[in-house]
């Protein structure tokens, strides 16, 4: 995890805020990073994770893991992390084998109208089951509150569903796992071009991202700079807290600019870079 992005958050494994809807975005930049981020960050504080990996194996997620210094494979062995290979699972069900037949939880590809009922049932299982590792009955260890994370949404466009039926896969998970069990869901969507609409067709990214928009507490938009490619300066990102205030709604914007790192990554005020210094 990234201990300046904590201080911008004001979020720590042992202080964070539950019940939390979090959207990250990237527009011509790579927002991954902060997957990174988020996914260290609970495992650190002993939260239960489930996590669907639609882009990447797990041996991606868990090299760069191993440089934060938190290990996947003994999350997983413990109980604590359940993941999703999506592109392992894809192709068991676009490509059976006698032995294996995939996980249900990727139904949706034989069939993209049937909706993620599958998906969310997978979810729904992980984030209730009780976080009991294998052989661990007796002195079973108790996880913290549960927390969901994709990486990323915007694939399942790609596999041929609609964006309403990815924005109510988002809000069905946000019930259970925001409302319900008080826990965290974080949500990676990529947004296409240069513009702020996608002339033409009101199922694209731009439409998922306004729709979950609305859904979320806080949001990381990441994008590159301005000015174009900087060595020393990887990119920008907004962050944006919105809270209820009685009957409306308070937004508060701050813009970072960041550099990431082979074990980190650094953020930093507009202009305060020491490439620019």
């Amino acid at each position: 995890m990234y201990t300046e992005l904590n201080s911008i958050l004001n979020t720590t494994p042992d202080s964070f805020t539950q019940g939390e809807f979090v959207l990250l975005s990237d527009r011509e930049s790579d927002a991954s990073f902060l997957i990174h981020h988020f996914l260290s960050l609970y495992l650190r504080a002993r939260c239960k994770v489930c996590f669907l990996g639609l882009v990447q194996s797990f041996n991606h997620y868990s090299a760069i893991s191993q440089r934060l210094g938190v290990s996947l494979a003994q999350a997983k062995e413990k109980g604590q992390l359940v993941f999703l290979e999506g592109q392992k699972e894809s192709l068991s069900v676009l490509i059976p084998q006698e032995t294996d037949t995939g996980s249900p939880a990727m139904d949706f590809l034989r069939d993209p109208a049937v909706g993620l009922k599958s998906l969310y049932e997978f979810v729904r299982s992980a984030v209730s089951s009780s976080g009991i590792g294998e052989g661990e009955a007796d002195g079973a260890e108790e996880w913290g509150p549960p927390v969901l994370l994709v990486d990323d949404l915007s694939v399942l466009l790609s596999l041929g569903l609609s964006a309403g039926a990815v924005m109510d896969f988002s809000h069905y998970c946000r019930a259970i796992v925001c409302s319900l069990l008080q826990g965290n869901v974080v949500m990676l969507v990529r947004c296409d071009g240069e513009g702020e609409e996608d002339e033409g067709d009101d199922e694209g990214s731009e439409r998922l991202m306004k729709g979950l928009t609305h859904q979320c507490s806080l949001t990381l938009h990441v994008q590159g700079l301005p000015t174009g490619y900087c060595r020393d300066i990887h990119g920008q990102v907004e962050v944006c807290w919105r809270r209820r205030q009685g009957d409306g709604q308070c937004t508060q914007k701050k813009l970072f600019q960041y550099k990431v790192h082979d074990k980190g990554a650094s953020f930093f005020a507009p202009g305060t870079s020491s490439a620019v210094l």
